[in-house]
């Protein structure tokens, strides 16, 4: 996983329909755009207060002003004192990433959390009983980024299996073909050896796959 500064312009416009295979670039959400707040509508959260013991709290919404627009993923982060916690947010998706390396974010972070997980299920799976493929990457807080907006860039090849926190080596790689959700999740490192609680957030313009090295 690689992070950069901010981006030139991505090639094409945002929705979540298969683009032509001539572009570099495969827009899976343009936040940008103004069928943005439809775009919106199919993710919902998904916290740790599926559980009785739960208190974690997540939100994906539209930030809208007069010069710009896009998402911003808040959460806020109350594990249990082993770590054990999670807030995050998903959404149904049908799509073909064959011949894709890489899934890509335009972000700006803020607040304590410094690392966040995206996470795919594919074969039409949705539910939290079935594992997800998962990446963590870290990001740069506003102090060391200067509040400049920056690119994550995640390999697929490295999206593992894992299911409530542990890595499922037996499950079969990610169907590229077959994926059916995407999320964006914080965690309190239950299974790590590092923990992280409280407030974040996380201004998205885009969210694309890309097949450069």
């Amino acid at each position: 996983m690689l992070i950069y500064p901010i981006l030139a312009s991505l090639c094409i416009g945002g929705g979540l329909l298969i683009r032509p295979a001539s572009c570099a670039k495969m827009m899976l959400f343009d936040f940008t755009k103004p069928d943005a707040a439809q775009l919106l509508q199919s993710w919902h959260e998904s916290s740790d207060t599926v559980r009785e013991v739960g208190q974690s709290k997540a939100a994906l919404v539209l930030q809208r002003s007069q010069l710009f627009q896009r998402a911003v993923f808040f959460a806020l982060l109350n594990p249990q004192p082993n770590g054990a916690g999670f807030a995050g947010v998903r959404s149904p998706v049908a799509w073909d990433l064959r011949g894709r390396r890489e899934l890509c974010l335009r972000y700006r972070a803020r607040g304590q959390i410094e690392r966040y997980k995206l996470v795919l299920r594919h074969r039409g799976q949705h539910s939290n009983d079935d594992v997800e493929y998962e990446q963590i990457f870290r990001v740069r807080n506003e102090a060391e980024s200067m509040g400049e907006f920056r690119e994550a860039r995640l390999a697929l090849a490295d999206f593992k299996p894992y299911w409530r926190g542990r890595e499922q080596p037996q499950a079969p790689p990610l169907d590229l073909e077959r994926v059916s959700m995407i999320g964006l999740q914080v965690f309190g490192g239950v299974y790590m050896d590092y923990k992280q609680s409280g407030v974040g957030s996380m201004e998205i313009d885009a969210i694309w796959a890309d097949d450069s090295n």
